[in-house]
């Protein structure tokens, strides 16, 4: 097992929360396994992303915590099913979101949600007569701020897909 400290930038991650990239066999339970020993240990998930990598024998988990974690790394490294496993921390990583939002609207704000829409490069994915369903991706900071322009508006649902993230560069 590799155990290796990325970064990952400030703007992505709350002071105390901390991101790991899970590499593991694409096997069924492996998912449950590693839940398990944070919730044994009385670990919040404050996000997960799980999916199968370029090698279809392999699946990466992002696991978004908060708080120290050195001892369940430790943990999570001898399980069977995990090959590496990387802290992303400031700098030396990528990291993305994606939030679909339906937006209750009228004719008179239709223009002033597709403006702001096109202002962080977001996607509007559904139009109906009174609503719009917008796509946007990118960092924590991104979205917060897009989100924050949407307060005066009724969002009618929400769905964010929780962190998923690289280290930068030939690691």
């Amino acid at each position: 097992m590799i155990i290796r400290a990325l970064n990952l930038r400030k703007e992505d991650v709350h002071m105390n929360k901390k991101v790991l990239s899970v590499l593991v066999d694409n096997t069924s339970g492996v998912l449950n396994r590693i839940a398990g020993l944070f919730s044994r240990r009385g670990y919040n998930i404050d996000s997960l992303t799980v999916g199968e990598t370029e090698n279809p024998k392999y699946s990466r988990m992002t696991i978004v915590v908060t708080g120290i974690l050195e001892q369940i790394v430790k943990q999570i490294t001898k399980l069977e099913d995990v090959r590496r496993v990387d802290v992303l921390e400031l700098n030396n990583s990528v990291t993305r979101e994606l939030i679909l939002v339906k937006i209750k609207t009228t004719p008179a704000q239709r223009q002033q949600i597709i403006s702001v829409t096109e202002i962080f490069r977001a996607n509007i994915v559904d139009v109906a007569k009174d609503s719009v369903m917008i796509e946007i991706t990118g960092s924590q900071s991104k979205l917060s701020a897009f989100l924050s322009l949407l307060e005066d508006y009724e969002i009618l649902e929400l769905v964010r897909t929780g962190i998923t993230g690289l280290a930068r560069g030939i690691k």
